[in-house]
């Protein structure tokens, strides 16, 4: 029995993790926990809190993920994304505990044409970037037993995301803007747990960097245009430049992943955004 502790369990990817958990009560045991639980920025919490449990997997799925905020509370962003990670990684390697932990697209620039390997150079444009590239560049130092999982445009029927705020602003508007000159993967909170889920079922671990998200690279605008026609919307929707909504964080203008890599080494099945999207809006209509 796989003891599994699920750090972060009230955000998007932790609910998600926690909804398919009944479907491994046969091999994993679930240790979920939040920032109410264990503040992973309190270094003696967190060496309290696997001496007590003593997981065999450690899900970092808690972030600072206030990307326009981080501008102003850089030691906030670093404290969680970086230093709770480092902490987080030392008391992995100090109990033999494998370590998944998840960034984002947002520790590329995204001025490039190509999508990003795993081995691609990182020049993050704004703090939460920066402080999500330091957690993965000490997670990898201090814990040889290190997945990084690197996702991008996350969404799912809990918490706030994307997907619920138009949903939201369609009920309430006619017309809306929407950057239509920035490139990503939309991605299913859901996928990125089951995959998770594969990677802990499979046998011979890979450690290092992948890549995961659904595929292929969309704008926002385009994905805000299929979140309308999937939810039966009549609101217009208006194409806007970057520069028309400036925010306090510059967004990488095409932060696309290969994808290869996690396909090859772990044989996920990926899926297309645009399926994985129907499939979310579906569950939030019924809601």
């Amino acid at each position: 029995m796989k003891k599994i502790a699920v750090i972060g369990s009230n955000g998007q990817l932790g609910n998600c993790i926690r909804k398919i958990a009944p479907d491994f009560e046969n091999t994993c045991e679930f240790i979920f926990t939040d920032s109410q639980i264990l503040d992973i920025t309190d270094e003696n919490q967190v060496n309290d809190f696997f001496y007590d449990n003593k997981p065999d997997y450690c899900i970092n799925a808690s972030a600072y993920t206030a990307v326009d905020l981080a501008e102003k509370e850089r030691e906030k962003a670093f404290a969680v994304n970086a230093d709770g990670v480092a902490y987080l990684a030392q008391a992995c390697a100090d109990h033999k505990c494998i370590l998944i932990h998840v960034s984002t697209d947002y520790v590329f620039d995204g001025d490039t044409n190509l999508s990003y390997s795993e081995d691609d150079f990182t020049n993050p444009t704004g703090v939460y970037g920066e402080s999500k590239r330091k957690g993965e560049e000490l997670a990898l130092e201090i814990n040889p037993k290190t997945i990084i999982l690197r996702t991008s445009w996350l969404y799912s029927e809990f918490n706030k995301n994307f997907v619920k705020t138009m949903l939201n602003l369609f009920a309430q508007k006619d017309q809306l803007g929407i950057v239509a000159d920035q490139f990503g993967q939309p991605t299913n909170a859901n996928d990125l747990a089951e995959a998770i889920m594969n990677i802990i079922e499979t046998p011979n671990k890979t450690f290092g960097i992948f890549h995961f998200s659904n595929y292929p690279e969309t704008t926002w605008f385009e994905f805000a245009k299929k979140i309308a026609e999937f939810s039966n919307s009549s609101v217009q929707l208006n194409p806007l430049t970057t520069d028309q909504y400036p925010t306090p964080a510059k967004r990488p203008a095409r932060s696309t992943m290969s994808l290869d890599k996690i396909e090859e080494v772990y044989k996920i099945e990926l899926k297309h955004w645009e399926n994985s999207l129907e499939e979310s809006v579906k569950i939030l209509i019924q809601q």
